[in-house]
Parts: structure tokens; sequence; C-alpha cells
């Protein structure tokens, strides 16, 4: 670990002693970073609403609120090494995917190893995050098309052969007129939707944006999509688009101004 990338991290424990302990050893640790030290999970806790670390070093039995109702009691917590001197508690911190515990009274020695353990953590986290970032898309260019960054390629899609967008999860499925396969991007429907706005797209579902140029058919509140081009004189059946209630009455309100009857 560089001096810049060093592991960030806080301490609790509600024995003073101990607690100056574990803030020792993470000074005498070079790769470790301490933020802040506390006497109890509550006090924690209101640090870290604006505050974000790397790892936890807390003990398990605490009044008030114990090492393991406050790690439960955070949506995404940093990594976790618990310290406590009650080894009935070892199986029990592994059920929050805790990197390691450590049992009191531990030496530096034991500190660094469990320090060490998660020193590896957040490499193989940082490299899981680097192999599947969320695709980038690029502004709109002088002929409409964006630049949808995906695994390690860049990708150029002209607006016009976008046939709709389907979300699934945290990833979108692109299907496109060119490719009879959806292009699959880790992306949010809501930065896909603001990028294409004004652009003849129109978010019709909770899960798909469809182009309003290649809609063939409208039936019962489903949208039918005209076939890719690269299908053309080939077998093609497709689900129909649904049309969520959140979105009929803007969808309605487009088609009847393209209405052309009586």
């Amino acid at each position: 670990m560089t001096e810049d990338r060093k592991i960030t991290c806080i301490a609790i424990d509600d024995e003073p002693l101990a607690l100056m302990q574990v803030e020792s050893y993470i000074r005498k640790t070079p790769f470790l970073k301490l933020e802040g030290s506390f006497s109890s999970a509550v006090e924690a806790g209101q640090f870290l609403v604006n505050r974000q670390v790397d790892a936890l070093f807390v003990d398990i039995n605490m009044p008030d609120l114990s090492g393991m109702e406050f790690i439960r009691s955070i949506s995404n917590p940093p990594l976790v090494v618990f310290t406590t001197a009650y080894s009935e508690y070892a199986v029990e911190s592994y059920k929050v995917d805790a990197v390691d515990y450590l049992l009191k009274p531990f030496s530096l020695e034991d500190f660094q190893r469990a320090a060490h353990k998660v020193a590896e953590r957040c490499q193989l986290l940082a490299k899981a995050r680097e192999s599947s970032q969320p695709a980038e898309i690029s502004q709109v260019d002088k002929d409409e098309s964006v630049y949808l960054k995906t695994d390690y390629k860049v990708v150029k899609l002209r607006l016009a052969d976008i046939r709709y967008v389907e979300g699934m999860g945290e990833y979108l499925k692109i299907h496109t007129d060119d490719q009879p396969r959806p292009l699959v991007v880790l992306l949010s429907m809501k930065k896909m939707e603001d990028r294409l706005k004004g652009h003849s797209f129109m978010r019709v579902h909770k899960s798909y944006i469809v182009n309003l140029g290649k809609i063939m058919e409208v039936s019962r509140g489903k949208i039918t999509m005209e076939a890719p081009a690269c299908m053309c004189g080939k077998d093609f059946n497709e689900e129909p688009v649904p049309v969520g209630d959140l979105y009929r009455d803007e969808f309605q309100s487009y088609i009847d101004s393209k209405f052309l009857g009586k």
C-alpha cells in the first residue's frame, strides 16, 4: 500500500484500555489510517452517516448496541474485523461475512495478520469493481450517436439503431437493428432515459424505453416493435413490450397525437 492509498478504518470498543490498544496497533500498521475511535457503536454509527471508511475493528460484546447488531444495522457495511474476549461469538461473526475474528488478548502480530486479510480483501474488491465498471455513456455527438463503455471496450451506437432498452436489475439490454442479440451493459435506466430524452424515445414501463420510430403495432397495452434489420427474411419472434400503468397516459397521448382518424 502506498501512502495515498491507505486503508481507512475506525475502532470501536467500550473498554478504554482495549480501545487504546487497537488505536496503537492501527498506528503501527503502515497501510492503515485511523479515522476515528469510539466507545460505543451508537457514536460510530453517527460518524458513519457522513463519512465512509474501508474497515471497522469492532468489539462484539458492548452495551446498548452490540458489534454484531451494529454491523447488521448498516445497509452496506465496510469490511469488519471483530475483537472480543468471548470465543463463543466466533461462528456468529462469520455469518455477517467478517474478514477476521480476534480473541482478546491479542498481540500486534495477531492484529497485523488480520489487517493483511483486510488489505487482501480490499484489493480483491478493487479488482472486481474495475472488471465490472458501470457502463459510461457519452454526450450525444453530431451524428446522433452515443458511446457506451462496457467491460474493457467502448462501443458506438447510433440512436437510430436502438430499437428499445430493457432494464434487468442493475443491467440494461439494448436491442438494436444491427445485432441479433442485445448489448448488455451495467447502467441504470434513469441514466439512459436522461441521455435519450428529446431523441424520439419514451419510457413506457419501469423496465422499458422504446424508440418511438420503430413501433409497429400497439394492442391491449402492449407494443410490438419492428423486427431488427439484421433479421430481414428470417424468422423472428419477440415478446411485445408492455406499457406500465404509470406511463400509460403519456404514451396514449403520443399515440393520439399521431393518430389519423375521423
